[in-house]
């Protein structure tokens, strides 16, 4: 996996963790599904680097 890509995938990951706690402690549902959303993308991210590192090797 790329290192870029990854350090990406988890700042994706963490930026949506943190403004879906945001969400929930402020009572904001729209909040707490962008932060979903986010981690998702980080999520996805992530997984199509470890399959396109699967087919390299």
């Amino acid at each position: 996996m790329s290192a870029s890509e990854k350090a990406k995938a988890k700042a994706e990951q963490a930026e949506g963790k943190l403004k879906e706690a945001a969400g929930r402690a402020s009572g904001n549902e729209r909040m707490t599904a962008e932060g979903r959303g986010e981690q998702t993308q980080g999520d996805v991210r992530e997984a199509k680097e470890k399959g396109k590192d699967a087919f390299k090797r």
